[in-house]
């Protein structure tokens, strides 16, 4: 029996915020995140670079995404996928040189899209020249470095665990300890000393110089630590990330820093941006990292965590919006990265991460799109251990490890040693069923991810009723498992409908199907996204929404 909708109701979020000021690019932007070693390769050493990156950005344009996200290119050791970085203004040979970082930007550029880099202020690489002159005696107070404890200073300054698991202090040849949150190969930087923070100054104009359109900042929570660096009390520190403040995340401090950024980056004119990587334990402490003064984008990982269930997804989103609203920033949401579980796997099939695809897309507010994602590739979980190179795989206790799973190069065709990645093989192996995801074989198919990652970007960039704005209007009196939205615009509305649960659920709408994450019944093909949007179709009645499915509505 189908439930009756009742009149939609306007969420908090939405009606606690004014009208915004004429929005930045940055406001509701697609953007793409390219994991540079896994991306594509053109030397044929098996590892991903700039310069095949720059060959495949057609690709990324012509999925409709408005910038590019590169995690870290620069000089490293390579002890943590390049944020262990020796040289904050060079091209790891690896990847390139800066002639190839400069010509990738300008190629970007003439493709319509914006370049946002990584930068990694939290930590250095041990090879960099300043940890090195540490080790010597010189600018130790760049990195903390404290006496230990117990006799002869034998135990570590305090209780702190790096997020790869072990304690975060490493004991030098002198006897003393140096903090490192990550791997003992990336030193915590001391951010209360002033050539730390001129330096990154320097970093960050250097960059701009070059034409990147914005920073995404590692660790952004992070470069602050409580003062006289308090004992925790308990260990499994790493499973805590995220859920409370601790000593060493989610200090105030960090917010001066950031302010002083985002001066840096207006400076440079009002499209230029940062973005946070920081975790929070609310999405009011999340808030703080774009207040009007602060940083543009926070990553929304309240969302990415959010289980497969319709009463917690419909929490996150309110509060989500509603606590963004509160400083007047756009809410930014994403579902993949190369730090976590894919998003399909994570779900437990391709049909709900589809479907939690349209979802994310149709919310107001920026979108991060990892790479692969749009190909629907799964998390790879049957690497052999010895080609495993996460580091908190090799140390344990902290992080699951598993982070290179989702960092298996992409297929770009059918065949091939490594479907398309490069003239040589790949880093990692990719699965053999990864033929049939692959790009080429993908964009031949009208059913596939990669078409339908196509569609739902090209509306969310034509529809006026989808990514811009902050409202969303919840369809109360539904089916337990499923949620319906309202999108409002003078071009007409859509209405969004997600269904989590195993079994078909009708309707009573009256409605045109716009875009589907899966077949629906009784509708052969759906209209073109050229097709006006404001049309009312047949399907009036008792439509039928598909198992773990999401589908938008012209209404």
């Amino acid at each position: 029996m189908a439930h009756e909708l009742t009149s939609p109701s306007m969420s908090d979020s939405a009606s606690s915020c004014g009208s915004p000021a004429r929005p930045g690019w940055w406001r509701d932007a697609v953007i793409y995140q390219v994991y540079v070693r896994s991306f594509a390769d053109s030397d044929g050493d098996g590892i991903g670079d700039l310069r095949g990156v720059r060959e495949r950005l057609p690709h990324i344009a012509e999925l409709g995404a408005d910038a590019v996200w590169l995690t870290p290119f620069y000089a490293s050791p390579q002890a943590d996928g390049g944020y262990d970085v020796a040289d904050y203004r060079a091209v790891d040979p690896v990847f390139g040189d800066l002639a190839d970082a400069d010509d990738l930007v300008r190629a970007a550029h003439g493709l319509g899209l914006k370049v946002i880099v990584d930068i990694v202020p939290n930590h250095t690489s041990d090879r960099h020249p300043w940890f090195q002159q540490a080790l010597a005696g010189v600018g130790r107070d760049r990195y903390v470095f404290r006496p230990g404890r117990g006799p002869a200073g034998a135990e570590p300054p305090n209780d702190w665990e790096s997020v790869f698991g072990g304690p975060a202090w490493t004991r030098v040849a002198d006897g003393t300890w140096y903090l490192h949150l990550f791997a003992p190969e990336q030193p915590d930087l001391n951010w209360k000393n002033a050539e730390v923070r001129a330096e990154f100054d320097s970093v960050l104009r250097f960059w701009l110089d070059l034409g990147v359109d914005g920073f995404r900042i590692d660790v952004a929570h992070g470069m602050v630590k409580a003062e006289g660096l308090p004992d925790i009390g308990h260990g499994q520190q790493a499973k805590l990330i995220g859920t409370q403040r601790l000593p060493f995340f989610d200090q105030d401090g960090v917010h001066e820093i950031h302010r002083g950024w985002r001066r840096l980056l207006e400076s440079y004119g009002p499209d230029r941006i940062g973005v946070a990587e920081a975790w929070a334990p609310t999405p009011e402490r999340l808030a703080l990292y774009v207040r009007p003064d602060e940083l543009h984008q926070a990553f929304n990982f309240q969302f990415l965590n959010c289980p497969w269930d319709a009463t917690a997804l419909r929490s996150v989103v309110d509060e989500s919006l509603r606590a963004t609203a509160s400083v007047g920033a756009p809410t930014t949401w994403v579902l993949s990265n190369h730090d976590v579980v894919r998003h399909p796997t994570r779900y437990g099939s391709p049909a709900r991460g589809r479907a939690a695809a349209l979802l994310m897309l149709a919310l107001p507010g920026s979108a991060y799109v990892y790479q692969g994602e749009e190909l629907g590739l799964p998390e790879v979980v049957d690497l052999p251990d010895e080609l495993r190179q996460d580091p908190a795989f090799l140390r344990g206790d902290g992080q699951d490890g598993l982070r290179d799973g989702c960092r298996v190069p992409l297929p770009w065709t059918p065949e091939g040693p490594s479907y398309g990645f490069g003239p040589g093989g790949s880093w990692l192996p990719q699965p053999a069923e990864w033929s049939g995801l692959s790009v080429a074989a993908q964009a031949a198919d009208p059913g596939s991810d990669l078409e339908l990652y196509r569609r739902a970007l090209r509306l969310r960039r034509e529809h006026p009723a989808l990514g811009a704005g902050e409202a969303v209007e919840w369809l109360d009196g539904l089916p337990e498992g499923v949620l319906a939205f309202r999108r409002r615009s003078e071009g007409g509305d859509v209405l969004v409908t997600l269904n989590t649960t195993a079994r078909e659920v009708p309707l009573p709408l009256t409605a045109s199907p716009l875009l589907s994450s899966t077949p629906l019944p009784g509708v052969l093909v759906l209209p073109s996204p050229a097709t006006e949007f404001t049309a009312r179709a047949a399907h009036a009645h008792n439509v039928r929404v598909p198992a773990d499915s999401c589908v938008w509505w012209a209404i």
